[in-house]
């Protein structure tokens, strides 16, 4: 007592400097403190925090870890120890300190649950999983725990349970953007869209700028057939959410930044800029007096594929140009010394959309009944190569060129090559998308033809997506609108394995 008595003014003072943010002299003070009464659960605690406010975590924790024995009924000891123990990555550690947390109090709903988080960043999802039920079972109404059982069932494919859980979720709390749209996410998977799309719409509703929420949104439309939509929702999802900057930007893609930068007069890269990409007032695809005979070559074709040239019209192929030199949606860097972009970093101009719309009602034969699934562009790096060997998840690819012919160095390259063997219907994404070793070997082994189709500006290749291909060797000169540009569309879904 005499010890308290005398440390008592101190601690005050220490206090009171550590609210003001001097944590430097707080700490001298709650050392002075603890060489009077070193179990001075305050000042042991109040050290350890003064200490990771300063950014001494290592040596903080042991002050942190002493005060919860001192005194393990203060609920704030607990959430600053674990907090400075996922700050130092002692992930398993501050789990520990959870699981001491759940033994002293086995009614708290809430350590069960953030236990459960700790867990699922450890990757113990079955033992987070039992933390996060018995987080509902103490407490049915914690929509956060109902919320985070539905994601792990959703990682098990377990659609139906976490779709059970994410609705209780969004019974406890209305207002819950995330669990109105993990659900949307779960019904999309089982192909229910119209109720997908009803979740992401009131996802938006609460949460206008919720991450991910537009972009899944689109993904809906767009298989609903509802293109021009689909690329209005891509669009707010670039407008509100923008990649990180590369922390180690590869040669290829600072050359074409700086290119870009010149070509836009110094502009800013990393804000989004859309250049023209208005819809025409009449079709995007030119007339055409052949169009039956390109039906009947890709109805009665082996393989499907079918050569278009002047595809666009002159003002489509021209406000192509300019949306993609002067728009800022170039967020995809490849190895392989080309960017891409999506529909979600903004390839979803108007433009884009009357394309597609316009594609299907040309050659209705070849596209069918077949939705508008996913569209991108590659521009390439002149002094690299092109995209891998691989076939796209799709019925139908739509593939063409959009740079001037000037730029081909060699008419007779630069463009695509088509092998006249499709992907196995038994084999799943990663293997027909990017397991090029597999691929070749199965070429091999089945004495597959290559086709070669050579690069010319408006040029369109449509083909089976499940045929192979990649890119042909192409050499464009250097300069920034001298950069190879393809574009592409998918309809449809592939007979076999076609979403997850």
């Amino acid at each position: 007592m005499p010890g308290s008595i005398r440390v008592a003014p101190i601690l005050q003072r220490a206090v009171a400097l550590h609210r003001a943010g001097q944590w430097a002299q707080a700490e001298t003070l709650y050392r002075q403190v603890l060489a009077v009464d070193g179990e001075q659960a305050d000042a042991t605690h109040n050290l350890g925090a003064a200490l990771a406010q300063q950014g001494h975590l290592s040596e903080a924790l042991p002050y942190l870890m002493r005060a919860l024995d001192l005194e393990p009924s203060r609920p704030k000891y607990w959430s600053v120890c674990i907090e400075a123990l996922t700050a130092s990555g002692k992930l398993a550690e501050a789990a520990d300190v959870y699981r001491r947390l759940v033994a002293l109090q086995p009614q708290l709903a809430s350590a069960h649950h953030n236990l459960g988080l700790l867990l699922v960043r450890l990757g113990s999802h079955k033992d987070a999983r039992s933390c996060f039920r018995n987080a509902i079972r103490l407490d049915p109404t914690l929509a956060a725990a109902h919320n985070n059982l539905g994601n792990l069932l959703k990682l098990e494919g377990r659609l139906e349970e976490a779709a059970a859980s994410y609705r209780a979720a969004i019974a406890a709390a209305p207002q819950m953007a995330e669990a109105h749209g993990n659900l949307g996410v779960v019904l999309e998977q089982r192909g229910l869209l119209t109720e997908a799309e009803s979740c992401f719409r009131k996802a938006i509703a609460l949460s206008p700028d919720h991450p991910g929420i537009h972009r899944h949104l689109g993904a809906v439309l767009a298989e609903q057939g509802r293109t021009h939509e689909a690329l209005e929702a891509f669009l707010r999802h670039a407008r509100t959410v923008r990649a990180a900057a590369e922390t180690e930007p590869q040669p290829h893609r600072i050359r074409h930044d700086q290119e870009q930068r010149e070509y836009l007069g110094g502009a800013a890269l990393d804000v989004l800029r859309l250049e023209n990409g208005d819809r025409l007032p009449g079709s995007s695809i030119r007339p055409r007096s052949d169009a039956h005979a390109i039906a009947a070559q890709w109805q009665t074709g082996n393989p499907k594929l079918v050569v278009i040239d002047d595809l666009l019209t002159a003002e489509a192929l021209e406000g192509l140009r300019r949306l993609c030199w002067g728009s800022t949606f170039w967020r995809s860097t490849f190895p392989n010394g080309y960017l891409g972009t999506l529909p979600e970093h903004g390839f979803a101009a108007p433009l884009l959309a009357q394309i597609g719309e316009d594609l299907r009602q040309a050659f209705p034969q070849i596209m069918g009944g077949h939705p508008l699934l996913q569209l991108w562009a590659f521009k390439y790096d002149s002094e690299c190569a092109g995209t891998s060997l691989h076939a796209d998840f799709a019925a139908v690819n739509v593939n063409f060129w959009i740079t001037p012919d000037e730029a081909n160095l060699d008419p007779q390259s630069g463009g695509l090559v088509v092998w006249d063997k499709a992907a196995p219907l038994d084999w799943d994404f990663a293997r027909y998308n990017t397991d090029e070793a597999a691929i070749r070997a199965f070429l091999k082994q089945s004495d597959a033809r290559a086709i070669t189709i050579p690069y010319r500006a408006n040029r369109a290749v449509i083909f089976d997506s499940d045929l192979f291909h990649e890119t042909d060797r192409f050499r464009f000169r250097p300069g920034y609108t001298n950069r190879r540009i393809n574009i592409t569309y998918l309809y449809g879904w592939r007979a076999v394995g076609a979403r997850g």
